[in-house]
């Protein structure tokens, strides 16, 4: 009996051995990948630099019609299945705005999906800008907008060269940052902010599209940014919250991506996927509690150039990401 159970002992030792082994290389073989892929920061900023060289990309302007077909024609050479999601809605103060959100699919007929997002608009005033003459003018949005869609292009390029076992959704929504400005007194009620993200919950681009999860990026460029867990994140999808935080702190993220809640929730694009939608999103966004507003210093002012890019934030960013989908 003695010799028994040690035989025995001796077998569950070495299964546990087998199985840590097994464990340690599929995290080995999921890194490898990561390393592999080589996220390119490069390539990133070179698409942050594109998207501003067309100048603020506003609703019903020429340079946001022209930074769309930009943005498809990327998607499609990045072997995307790409649909483009015209509409005509309403902004706050009447004005008819001419959008498209641009999705770029991979496996589509794969019913395990992620959504992966972020909005290709800039926001139409610099109401936050120190300069009152100018805060009725349009922002670059480098950080604001172009940084959250240039590490899914990036994303996008790496799927191009290895497919995912899952289908992946690259869904960018337009007229996020439509909302009235802030010397408006009285704004009419309403959702005036996110209206891509609203049409498109409404009316996803494949009927009853659904994902296991999305990931929103917003404001993922600037040096020392802080991603804390967002409040309605957290409410709708704390899993994959806490997924994504462990996620990059195995990569060294940490000082990116901070191990505390967000007292408040956002209005953004997640809001609406969650609440309309219903696919568990989490938003990744840079804040600041130290301003006034919540958000870092070049928020909604012309200090939102390519000046406030940082390629180890979209490294942090950007490979996180990774790590996710692979």
């Amino acid at each position: 009996m003695g010799k028994s159970v040690f035989a025995f002992a001796g077998i569950i030792i070495l299964c546990t051995i087998v199985l840590h082994s097994c464990a340690n290389s599929k995290k080995n073989e999921q890194i490898s990948v990561i390393d592999e892929l080589d996220f390119n920061t490069d390539s990133v900023f070179s698409f942050i630099q594109n998207q501003v060289n067309f100048g603020p990309r506003v609703p019903n302007s020429k340079n946001h019609i022209d930074c769309g077909n930009y943005l498809i024609k990327e998607l499609s050479r990045f072997k995307a299945d790409v649909i483009v999601q015209e509409a005509t809605v309403s902004a706050y103060n009447g004005e008819r705005l001419n959008i498209r959100n641009i999705i770029g699919r991979y496996n589509v007929n794969k019913k395990n999906r992620i959504l992966l997002c972020a909005h290709w608009d800039t926001r139409p005033y610099a109401d936050w800008d120190p300069d009152i003459s100018k805060q009725n003018t349009p922002i670059d949005g480098a950080d604001d907008g172009a940084s959250g869609v240039a590490v899914l292009l990036e994303t996008a390029r790496q799927i191009s060269l290895k497919n995912t076992t899952f289908g992946i959704d690259i869904v960018f929504f337009d007229a996020e940052d439509y909302g009235p400005p802030r010397s408006l007194q009285n704004p009419p009620k309403g959702d005036w902010w996110c209206l891509g993200s609203q049409y498109w919950a409404k009316h996803p681009h494949v009927p009853n599209y659904q994902a296991n999860f999305g990931i929103l990026l917003d404001m993922v460029s600037s040096s020392n940014a802080t991603f804390l867990k967002e409040k309605i994140s957290v409410k709708y999808a704390a899993s994959v919250v806490e997924s994504i935080w462990a996620q990059a702190r195995d990569l060294g993220y940490s000082q990116y991506f901070k191990d505390a809640l967000l007292p408040n929730g956002i209005t953004d694009d997640h809001l609406f996927v969650n609440t309309i939608a219903n696919i568990p999103c989490v938003d990744i966004i840079n804040t600041d509690m130290a301003t006034d507003h919540g958000f870092p210093k070049h928020w909604h002012t012309h200090n939102d150039n390519i000046s406030v890019v940082d390629i180890n934030t979209l490294a942090a960013v950007g490979r996180t990401v990774l790590k996710i989908i692979y």
